[in-house]
């Protein structure tokens, strides 16, 4: 504290020096007993002082008759000795007399200051009990107790400490007359706090002698605005300090001496902990609920029960309260906006003990400064309002005073609470998991446009879905509420990073129905929403690439979480409103497009193969593909292309256009492939696509690796890269051509066509004719040039070479006779012999040219198994 504190305040003093004592000191002439002291003059001073004044203004006064008496029998002669007996006690009497003046003297004028100084630090009074007996029409009657004790330890100096501990064993005691305290605030004007009737009280002021004070008093409250004043400029965080000065008349009287009536004045400084704070307190209990208001309209009412930490030694009674609760506007220059009205019960307040209150409010009607969107911003102040409830931050409302529900409550408190808004932190509630559960049905998925501009929604990927979520309703929410629509902005994770982000901050419309409290005590409502064509922002390429590497090849399902801020336009007995931003977190089970069986899964199929272009190293052609897919989820494919490889090594592309793949069969899906591999690789390219050719029209099995690139989707670069790390290697599909009438060779079809399905040899012409197959529907393939050898096991069994080029037409034909240079002497050639008539299962091996329009290749090819017709 600044100043020197009260004689009934347990506050520490100030090392501050006093203020100068106008023309008091111990050798000052006496002062008149009704002068005025400064708001630094304790009261023991005060008392020493007076008793001091009076004791010196006898000096030029008449001595009293028994002082004439005394002094005259201390002058007798000696000579009396009879008498001398008798004046013993007298003179006893007398030097006893002259102590006390003695000590008087010095006490009241000599050392003042050290009075002073021992009364200011050794003062204790620690208050026991504040109770309120009755509220009045112009205050409160109270019963203040307390413990008022002198304690010599406290002073510092040793020679201050002995002599006031003497002076006051003096003095013994004080006692004041009833008296008006009048309590104001200079810093604002001098304006009355209170005033405060003090009824006689006596305390005994030795060291360590404790005295229990209790007395009624009358408290009427000043100027209310003053108060009003001090108490917005504590709530708004202004006051620094307080600077509090109390005054009154005093009559003090020590036994039976009287000391005259004196100004007492003390001032006390409040600043840091010791301006009062508001009290703590717990919110255990909130329910909302309908309720029915007049004309047939319904309304909301909210019971709260609370706690409120008391330290205080106060016991009152409070009287029925009413309040009106008010909320932020757009702007802090904007007034509040009053959305409830409340009230309390009559309350009583027990010394020290927790405070137990319940406050019912009802809410009438939503203003619509509350639900229209502030200047400049799309939310409203009820949406900052429930957004800091739902995300667990204090959210504040403001309680200001209006008319008591009680004709009993006195009118100065109603005056007094009417102008005084004191904000309230609202505990907010963390609804994390609000959301129960969460899952995706009949989803469909839409890749982007092929040339739409970058970075638009159309260059993004898209979602349709049948959303379906259960939300957990709070216990609190006892009224019935039903969704009607709901946006959101959800971000996707995998492995708990993110993947990218779904934009649904359109609008969709949804339907509601509530669910009564499970096994676990807690109502739920069911949302479902269809969400069309929502676009999904990659955001993590990489990312991306593992989630459809896993989806491909994981065979098991994977799980992507959801995190998201959810808009919700709800109905109440209030109407419609928005609660915006309410978390929202689940996780969606992705079941694998791949499965156990792989590609074969899949089904694939060459249909029909059309060639629609030729250049001297490339063949662009369109093929139908059927296949089955094993998900249950639905694709739309604009444009996709991707590169074709074998060992790494890229020999062409595929491309798809308008593809909409459903969940099972998806048949005659026209796929166009470029087949280019000198173009693609170079000449490290035409060679691999060369010894492919070679090894496929053989029958060995062959791969081919579908890789993604940047241009797979034009429109996203991004979605192409990110895919560009995913290899989809496969067997290379079989091609089959229409089965002729006389096919009696089942097997031939079961893995693709075989290009030589049988052979004529001619021993005495030295000819052969070979039965041909194409895969080409509509395209003549044509043979340049052939050199091949046929086997019997190991053995040659001859040699056809043949220069003139010829066509093998689309499906089963013969090949023109071909001369066949026999080798003479071998196994093989006796072999044939042997066969003669009959049909023998040769070998071959061949270099043949092949060519298509403009296209020419040149290929090995290995038959085994040829059945052969031996013929004269």
């Amino acid at each position: 504290m600044a100043d020197t504190p009260t004689w009934d305040s347990t506050r520490t003093p100030s090392s501050r020096p006093a203020s100068v004592r106008s023309g008091r000191s111990a050798r000052s002439a006496p002062s008149d007993p009704s002068s005025r002291t400064t708001e630094e003059t304790p009261l023991l001073q005060r008392e020493n002082s007076r008793r001091s004044s009076h004791h010196g203004s006898e000096d030029g006064r008449p001595q009293s008759p028994a002082a004439s008496a005394l002094l005259r029998s201390l002058n007798d002669s000696p000579r009396d000795q009879p008498s001398k007996s008798r004046r013993w006690p007298s003179l006893v009497a007398l030097l006893l007399l002259c102590v006390v003046t003695v000590l008087i003297m010095v006490v009241g004028f000599f050392a003042p200051e050290a009075v002073e100084e021992y009364a200011t630090q050794a003062v204790v009074f620690e208050p026991t009990r504040l109770a309120i007996n009755s509220f009045t029409d112009s205050g409160v009657r109270a019963h203040i107790e307390g413990d008022f004790t002198m304690d010599a330890s406290r002073v510092k100096k040793k020679s201050v400490r002995n002599f006031g501990r003497f002076a006051t064993w003096v003095a013994k005691e004080v006692e004041t007359e009833p008296t008006d305290v009048e309590v104001y605030l200079p810093e604002y004007g001098n304006v009355v706090l209170g005033t405060a009737k003090v009824p006689r009280i006596k305390v005994d002021i030795r060291n360590g002698h404790t005295t229990h004070v209790g007395f009624l008093t009358d408290l009427a409250p000043g100027e209310v605005g003053g108060i009003r004043r001090v108490a917005n400029d504590w709530i708004d965080g202004r006051l620094g300090q307080l600077r509090v000065r109390g005054k009154a008349e005093v009559a003090i009287r020590s036994g039976i001496i009287h000391l005259g009536k004196q100004t007492v004045e003390q001032s006390l400084v409040f600043q840091g902990n010791d301006l009062p704070t508001a009290p703590a307190y717990n919110i255990s209990k909130i329910n909302f609920h309908e309720v029915n208001l007049p004309f047939a309209r319904k309304g909301m009412a909210a019971d709260i029960s609370l706690t409120v930490q008391n330290n205080y030694p106060v016991d009152f009674t409070i009287p029925p309260l009413g309040f009106a609760i008010l909320v932020d506007n757009c702007s802090p220059t904007d007034p509040y906006i009053m959305i409830a009205d409340a009230t309390t019960e009559e309350l009583h307040i027990e010394p020290k003990q927790d405070v137990h209150l319940n406050v019912s409010g009802i809410v009438r009607q939503l203003p619509d400064a509350l639900i229209t969107a502030c200047p400049g911003s799309h939310e409203s102040p009820l949406d900052a309002l429930l957004g800091d409830y739902i995300h667990g931050s204090d959210a504040t409302v403001y309680v200001r005073g209006s008319d008591s529900p009680s004709l009993d409550t006195p009118k100065w408190i109603t005056d007094l609470v009417s102008d005084i808004t004191v904000p309230v932190p609202f505990p907010g509630r963390q609804l994390d998991h609000l959301l129960k559960s969460f899952s995706l049905a009949d989803v469909q998925f839409h890749l982007p446009e092929p040339f739409a501009e970058p970075d638009t929604p159309e260059a993004q990927p898209k979602i349709s879905a049948k959303v379906k979520a259960l939300v957990g309703l709070p216990e609190e929410m006892s009224f019935p509420v039903s969704v009607d629509r709901v946006k959101a902005d959800a971000d996707v994770y995998y492995h708990g990073k993110k993947l990218g982000n779904l934009d649904l901050h359109k609008w969709q419309k949804a339907n509601s129905s509530r669910i009564e409290a499970d096994k676990d005590g807690q109502p739920a409502l069911e949302v479902e929403s269809r969400v069309d064509k929502a676009p999904l922002t990659i955001t993590d390429d990489a990312l991306f690439s593992e989630v459809v590497q896993a989806l491909i090849f994981g065979g098991k399902p994977l799980v992507l979480g959801i995190k998201a801020k959810v808009d919700v336009e709800i109905e109440t007995a209030l109407g419609k409103f928005a609660v915006r931003k309410v978390p929202a977190e689940g996780v969606v089970p992705v079941k694998p497009i791949g499965n156990k069986g792989g590609f074969a899964s899949l089904g694939l199929q060459i249909g029909d193969i059309d060639i629609v272009h030729t250049g001297p190293s490339s063949l662009t052609l369109q093929a139908e593909v059927n296949f089955t897919n094993p998900t249950e989820y639905s694709a739309t494919v604009p444009y996709v292309n991707v590169n074709i490889l074998n060992n790494g090594t890229i020999l062409g592309q595929a491309t798809a256009k308008g593809v909409v793949v459903v969940p099972g069969p998806n048949k005659n899906i026209l796929v166009e492939v470029l087949w280019d591999p000198l173009a693609s690789s170079g000449k490290t390219g035409a060679a691999v696509g060369r010894e492919l050719l070679s090894q496929y029209i053989s029958g060995y099995n062959t791969t081919l690796t579908i890789k993604p690139h940047n241009g797979t989707v034009p429109s996203q670069p991004a979605l192409g890269k990110a895919l560009s790390g995913l290899e989809i290697e496969m067997p290379t599909p079989k091609l089959r051509a229409p089965k002729s009438g006389d096919d009696d060779d089942g097997d031939d079809d079961k893995d693709g066509i075989s290009f030589i399905r049988e052979a004529t040899m001619h021993l005495l012409t030295s000819t052969a004719i070979f039965t041909l197959s194409s895969p080409l529907r509509h395209t003549p393939i044509y043979l340049t040039h052939i050199n091949a050898t046929a086997y019997y096991h190991s053995s040659a069994v001859g040699r056809i070479i043949y220069d003139l080029p010829f066509a093998v037409p689309p499906g089963e034909s013969q090949s023109p006779r071909l001369p066949v240079d026999w080798s003479l002497g071998s196994v093989g050639y006796e072999a044939v012999r042997k066969a003669l008539g009959g049909i023998l299962k040769l070998n071959a091996s061949a270099e043949v040219g092949v060519g298509i329009g403009r296209w020419r290749e040149e290929v090995w090819v290995v038959g085994r198994g040829i059945g052969a017709r031996v013929r004269l």
